[in-house]
């Protein structure tokens, strides 16, 4: 038992001296960077909030003959939904401009997301409809998921747009005749929205699926 005290030190001392190189490869990789672990959240908070309080806007003047149940709106009233919908749509629409700033500059948004090919697409689709597409590897995406990144990405540029159509339709004029007039701008505009929760939804059954993507988006590894 004395002997074994000061080999368990011994080892210790030894661990502690090995090369930063070396220690580096013993510690899992960072996946994900801070400042993408911050922005990822900020994003899906505002998107979160938009949504609810879409909702509830979308109640006080329906473009469709149904309603979205009240529970599941945010805002309480029109105005008080309003309010919810302006706060966070300045949240994503500054901290998305980071995003994608950050993305650029740091060549993640071609690494990650790019080439995108449409023979890998199907292919991968086929293995995920057979339950064989493997997620092995965190830090890379197969063309599933690079599909679907870039497919919310843009989605929600077109929420923005669509969004900025319906607010300040005089302001804007050239956007609101793009979306075909103020009124098919509410429904681009709630086809985009669809879009997004149906991408969500998805997002989510694949994170329980593969839980390491939850961790590695909140501690990096």
């Amino acid at each position: 038992m004395n002997r074994a005290g000061p080999r368990l030190s011994h080892m210790k001392t030894n661990i502690a001296q090995l090369p930063e190189a070396i220690v580096n490869q013993i510690k899992p990789p960072v996946v994900h960077p801070i400042w993408l672990r911050v922005t990822h959240w900020l994003n899906a908070l505002a998107v979160i909030i938009m949504i609810l309080s879409g909702w509830r806007i979308y109640n006080a003047s329906p473009i469709f003959p149904f309603r979205i149940p009240s529970e599941w709106t945010l805002g309480g009233w029109l105005g008080g939904a309003l309010q919810w919908h302006f706060a966070a749509m300045w949240l994503l629409f500054f901290n998305g401009l980071v995003y994608l700033l950050l993305n650029t500059g740091s060549g993640r948004l071609w690494k990650k997301f790019l080439p995108l090919r449409p023979t890998e697409v199907v292919q991968d689709f086929v293995k995920a409809l057979r339950g064989k597409l493997q997620h092995d590897a965190l830090d890379h995406y197969n063309a599933v998921q690079k599909l679907a990144y870039v497919s919310a990405i843009l989605d929600l540029i077109l929420l923005v747009v669509s969004g900025l159509a319906i607010w300040k339709s005089v302001q804007f004029p050239v956007l609101r005749e793009l979306m075909g007039g103020f009124d098919n701008a509410r429904v681009v505009h709630f086809c985009a929205m669809a879009f997004l929760v149906a991408f969500i939804v998805v997002h989510i059954i694949m994170v329980a699926l593969v839980p390491r993507t939850l961790l590695a988006m909140l501690r990096g590894r």
